[in-house]
This record gives structure tokens, C-alpha cells and sequence, in this order.
């Protein structure tokens, strides 16, 4: 197969998909009825330049860390995804490796949730997607704006998180989320992105080495998070973790019980979005 052969189905499965399945406009303008490549582009964190290389033919052997993102982006199903990995020259993800592709059916879901705050993340805590909500009520957290989309790696290197937690709540954060991890890798003990990232975050993290060290093992939790958002204050969420059957990806969701100041402050971010608040 050739890269003209990968540039064809790029461009036929982007013609296929409705702007309106992933929230955008159709507007008056809009001739074709798929995405244009520069909305594709975005979906994919990819540059237009880059893709239009890749939809030409032009851009050699596109890695697998570009190719996960156009599989999400464009709704691919999983057979289409690995049609799309062989493509451009790679093996479909292994049995070993965690899976953390978002079906259609899932990215439904998600859609309809409105009113609740969804990121989805792999199993090594890698935020894989978030919703508009949850953009803008985590910021960065969640959006990787500043380079950094893992949640772990954020956490044991110190960045800035608008998740706030007493020095007994992050302590309690770090013995789960390492002993989630250790549960992680001994379901995908082949999967190189979980023990790289084990191994980057003992060589820059002493807390994360002493717990690894603990041989702990836990699965995923739900419980109360505190979110101190820039414009609205602080917001307590319900925080439920959800497991996709038939998927390694887990749902984080944040929710607050209708009639509550929470509930009201939620509705308000949903409202007005990502935007700055006048």
C-alpha cells in the first residue's frame, strides 16, 4: 500500500463525517458536507500543513502518536483503525498494549453528556479526550495547553492544577494513583507507554519511587473533588470514575446535585464555555 492509499481514506472519512457529530457548525457557507482539513487539523492537535503532507502523500510514514488522534478525531472504528495503522506502515496496537480508542458510540455518549464535566483517559492516566465542560471547568488540567496532557506526570512534577487537595487528600491521591498504575501494567505488562512512564517518573519523582516501592495495588475510585476555577471560585463535584467495556479507557466524570450552588456554578460554566468572563 501506498502513502497515496492512506491519503485517499483520510480524505474519504473526512468527507463522511457531519460537522455536526463533533460540534460544529454547518453554517451557510459550508459546500461540502464532511470536515474541511483545517477543522480535522484541530480535532487532531495537528497542523493543516501537516495534514494536507499526509492526505498528498507527501509526509513519509506518519508515527502512531500522530495516527491515534486522526483515529479518534475521525471516528474511526476499531477495524478501521488498524486499516489505518497499516496504512501507513505500522501493526495495529497488540493484545499487550492497553487500547484506548474512542469508539463512535462512546464519543455519543460522551456528546450527550451536557451537563457533566467527562475527560477520558488511558491507563496511564493520559488525558485521551476531554469535553467542552470539562475544558473549561479544568483548564489546563485538561487540555494539555501547556504541554502536559498526563495527569500523573502533572501531579509528581509539580505543575499547576486547578484540582485542590489538604495535604492528607493528596497524599491519599498519590497511594491510589500508583497503586491503579501497578494494577495497569500487570493487565498490559508489554505496553511501552505504561513502563516508560514508570520509569520517567522514578527517576524524577522520590514520592512516586517510595510508593512504587509499596507493590500496592488498587483499581480506580470515585469521590468528592474540589475545583477552584478562575472566574467561578471553588466548585465540590462528585467525581466518578466509569470503566469502558471492551476498552482500557476509563470516563472521569464531575457532576453536582441539581438545586446546589455546585450544580448552579457548573450550568454556568456550560453555559458560557471556555471564554473569558466579562
Amino acid at each position: 500500500m501506498s502513502n497515496a492509499d492512506l491519503g485517499s481514506c483520510l480524505r474519504a472519512w473526512r468527507d463522511r463525517l457531519a460537522p455536526a457529530e463533533v460540534g460544529l457548525p454547518i453554517g451557510p457557507r459550508r459546500r461540502a458536507p464532511g470536515l474541511r482539513r483545517q477543522e480535522l487539523a484541530t480535532l487532531a492537535g495537528l497542523s493543516v500543513e501537516y495534514l494536507a503532507r499526509i492526505e498528498q502523500g507527501r509526509a513519509g510514514r506518519p508515527s502512531a502518536s500522530v495516527l491515534g488522534p486522526l483515529a479518534r478525531a475521525l471516528r474511526l472504528s476499531e477495524e478501521e483503525r488498524d486499516h489505518l495503522y497499516r496504512l501507513a506502515g505500522h501493526s495495529s496496537p497488540t493484545p499487550g498494549i492497553a487500547p484506548a480508542h474512542v469508539t463512535p458510540g462512546l464519543q455519543r455518549i460522551i456528546d450527550r453528556l451536557n451537563d457533566a464535566a467527562v475527560v477520558a483517559v488511558d491507563r496511564g492516566w493520559q488525558v485521551v479526550l476531554a469535553n467542552p465542560l470539562a475544558i473549561t471547568l479544568l483548564g489546563d488540567d485538561a487540555t494539555g495547553a501547556d504541554g502536559e496532557r498526563n495527569v500523573l506526570r502533572r501531579h509528581f512534577t509539580g505543575l499547576p492544577s486547578r484540582v485542590i487537595r489538604t495535604p492528607a487528600e493528596a497524599a491519599a491521591f498519590e497511594a491510589y494513583a500508583v497503586a491503579d498504575l501497578r494494577a495497569s501494567l500487570g493487565r498490559f505488562p508489554d505496553d511501552p507507554h505504561l513502563i516508560g512512564l514508570i520509569d520517567e517518573l522514578q527517576s524524577v519523582s522520590p514520592r512516586f519511587m517510595e510508593l512504587w516501592a509499596r507493590t500496592d495495588v488498587a483499581s480506580s475510585t470515585s469521590q468528592l473533588k474540589s475545583v477552584e476555577h478562575p472566574e467561578v471560585g471553588r466548585l465540590t463535584l462528585n467525581c466518578d470514575v466509569l470503566e469502558v467495556t471492551g476498552s482500557a479507557l476509563r470516563l472521569v466524570v464531575y457532576t453536582a446535585a441539581p438545586g446546589t450552588p455546585d450544580h448552579q456554578a457548573l450550568a454556568l460554566l456550560c453555559a458560557v464555555g471556555p471564554q473569558t468572563f466579562g
